[in-house]
């Protein structure tokens, strides 16, 4: 029996729903991780069995990594959870997020942390260790935080090239690896700049989210805080792709893993406000790879000033695919027929920090 299963994770906890195809009735489990923030959870299906990785924090305890082998019934906290060394002069105030690695590493998992920095597993999440190219870019000293911090927030594996990886950081911008992590490449060229540093004039692009077309890895998608942009060279350039938007600010970029031509977005009315337009909240759908976009609000309520956070936007992979929004206000959206029509899920959440989506047989 096929199930669709929601993670939503929240400011008070995991929620995980459940429905069939249909996706039109759903159920939803009492929170898991009660007390904890969660700011993602990883599915990863690369093994024998699916385990999960959850990025959450405590106002008491800190911020770890928490594994589940059962589908999220029960789940640990990872002892060796990333940190940096002490003499490092950083500090982990968040893991962001955790992401898994190449389909034939089945055992390497990559964390993105807040005060900015990759960490990397080779054991299956075990133990964690700081990519210290990355650390010690030569940028480093100018690094900026944006309004939600110095996050490392976007984490993107290249599905064939071990060396190769991509990162978005608020409010740097994206660097790639080509050498496994031993040096960065700043790829900012073409992007807006919130604040041009005069030793590294492309340095403080505060990218907001990075997608990567699966079929394609040449080709990435970013939601910026001063646009939507487009690399078709593996990030050595971006162009701009935000006409027909009703805002070029928002958080959230999903490609449809079916058709990496269409995207997803929710604009918000801009730096202050960060809300929806007009009290009016809409997905955005592109069929061309960002050339045009159309609005998509069938279904969606009519008056609203929510906002939807960068990794609160997720899609399944049924066909026509599932597309799922969580918002700052607790409320979730979504679509079983690619982003045509929208229904709103009956619960009401905490603020929802991220959502992932995932198909079980």
């Amino acid at each position: 029996m096929t199930t669709v299963r929601l993670f939503a994770s929240t400011r008070k906890g995991l929620f995980v729903l459940e429905s069939d195809p249909e996706r039109d009735d759903w159920t939803v489990t009492p929170p898991a991780l009660p007390g904890w923030e969660v700011s993602d959870v990883c599915v990863d299906d690369r093994g024998d069995e699916p385990r999960l990785f959850a990025a959450v924090g405590h106002f008491v305890y800190g911020s770890t990594i928490h594994r589940s082998d059962d589908g999220g019934e029960t789940w640990t906290q990872v002892e060796g959870t990333p940190a940096y060394a002490a003499d490092s002069g950083f500090e982990l105030n968040r893991v962001w997020t955790v992401v898994p690695g190449r389909a034939d590493e089945p055992e390497t998992l990559y964390a993105g942390v807040d005060e900015a920095g990759l960490f990397v597993s080779r054991d299956g999440g075990d133990t964690w260790s700081a990519m210290e190219g990355l650390a010690a870019h030569e940028t480093r000293p100018q690094w900026f935080p944006g309004n939600g911090g110095l996050c490392l927030h976007s984490i993107l594996v290249h599905p064939t090239d071990p060396d190769r990886l991509w990162v978005g950081i608020s409010a740097v911008g994206v660097l790639r690896t080509d050498d496994g992590g031993d040096t960065w490449t700043l790829c900012n060229d073409g992007l807006a700049v919130a604040a041009q540093d005069d030793d590294y004039p492309t340095l403080g692009s505060c990218v907001h989210r990075l997608a990567l077309d699966p079929t394609d890895p040449d080709r990435l998608f970013q939601q910026n805080h001063m646009g939507v942009f487009r690399s078709t060279d593996g990030a050595d350039a971006w162009e701009r792709i935000d006409e027909g938007l009703p805002s070029q600010f928002g958080f959230p970029l999903v490609v449809d893993p079916h058709d990496p031509d269409t995207l997803f977005t929710f604009p918000v009315a801009g730096t202050e406000e960060r809300m929806a337009i007009d009290g009016r909240p809409a997905v955005y759908r592109s069929r061309d790879a960002g050339d045009t976009w159309e609005r998509r609000d069938d279904g969606l309520p009519t008056t609203s000033w929510v906002s939807v956070l960068r990794q609160a936007m997720a899609a399944d992979a049924l066909d026509p695919t599932g597309v799922y929004v969580g918002t700052t206000g607790g409320r979730l959206f979504h679509s079983a027929d690619g982003g045509d029509t929208w229904a709103t899920i009956d619960v009401d959440l905490p603020r929802v920090n991220s959502l992932t989506a995932t198909v079980v047989e």
